[in-house]
């Protein structure tokens, strides 16, 4: 998801192929800057067309913000589901992501290469369970017998399950149809199937253009889905400054989009794939002056995390309960970025 969380470029899997090509060494570094010390170099995944990092990567202002710890970025492949940027992470081809922490916890019930730094409350608006405008489908309960499309182990899977359980339907009753995310509109759209668990990079076109709804969104599942953010193991020991700098350009700017969501929309084109339509602009707006912007991950948080775990533990989607806490950061401890 973009890093606002609103961003409405279409999401793509990460080339890992690609990633290598651009990436650098493993410690990160490269060039020498002006003043003779090796320059940091930070792979983020593109922002593509929305969001403040677009702004950031088309002004230039993250590079700047980097120049203070002797680093720049290198934008490398597409930001997209997390799962390959999680494995991306892990080969040392990637150094930082965005995901939510629903699909961290699938990950990091893996062979995990990296922590989690920063978090954004959950989207309560903008994700949810889409069901067409004309659709019978009333009610949670009515999704008994029906198929509705999901990703498996992130946002989608956790949202249906969420929604079922709240409404005492059994996850039994109610058919998953595992899809890839950026492939499900035409299938949704097509009636293949009947409803789809998905969050705001996805809704709101749909909500906007194809004449669809949210049956219930994340507030009203009682959604635990943050967005965080994750840092490569061996990048956040050498380099703890440029984290905790890259920290403070989110945080610093992710609250300037949270005040006019406007400006950061079509940041670099009003046309093609990636352009927010007006239709697409109310709902976009709307769900971004809901949201929050990014923090550091407190004991609140912390303990929401653990909830999230729990759940997917409990409903058989992990094979068990994962702990989250050995792998977080606290980025509060990693100093000022500006040195």
């Amino acid at each position: 998801m973009n890093p606002s969380r609103l961003a409405l470029a279409a999401a793509a899997l990460l080339a890992t192929t690609a990633l290598a090509a651009c990436g650098s060494s493993a410690d990160g570094a490269g060039n020498s800057a002006a003043d003779g010390k090796s320059e940091v170099v930070l792979r983020v995944p593109d922002p593509g067309n929305n969001g403040f990092l677009a702004l950031g990567k088309k002004d230039g202002s993250l590079d700047r913000a980097l120049g203070a710890v002797h680093a720049k970025v290198a934008w490398t492949g597409s930001a997209g589901p997390f799962a390959p940027a999680a494995q991306a992470l892990s080969a040392d081809q990637l150094d930082v992501a965005q995901g939510s922490i629903t699909s961290a916890v699938a990950a990091l019930a893996q062979k995990p290469g990296f922590k989690l730094f920063a978090q954004t409350a959950p989207d309560g608006v903008g994700e949810g369970i889409l069901v067409k405008n004309d659709s019978p489908i009333k009610s949670v309960q009515d999704l008994v017998g029906r198929k509705v499309a999901v990703s498996q182990g992130g946002t989608s899977e956790y949202l249906l399950l969420k929604a079922l359980e709240k409404n005492g339907v059994p996850a039994d009753k109610v058919e998953r149809v595992y899809l890839r995310a950026d492939q499900t509109s035409g299938v949704f759209n097509s009636g293949q199937v009947d409803a789809w668990a998905t969050w705001n990079t996805f809704s709101t076109p749909s909500i906007a253009n194809s004449g669809s709804h949210f049956l219930v969104n994340g507030k009203e599942v009682g959604s635990d889905n943050y967005a965080v953010w994750a840092v490569r193991n061996g990048f956040a020991d050498k380099h703890p400054e440029v984290v905790r700098a890259f920290y403070d350009y989110l945080r610093e700017n992710g609250l300037k989009e949270k005040a006019d969501p406007a400006a950061y929309l079509n940041v670099f084109t009003d046309s093609g794939p990636t352009a927010v339509t007006p239709a697409e602009k109310d709902v976009a707006i709307e769900v971004s002056r809901q949201g929050s912007a990014v923090g550091a991950i407190g004991e609140a948080d912390i303990t929401r995390f653990g909830t999230v775990a729990a759940f997917f533990a409990d409903q058989k989607v992990t094979k068990q309960l994962v702990d989250v806490k050995p792998y977080l950061i606290d980025v509060d401890k990693l100093g000022s970025g500006a040195k």
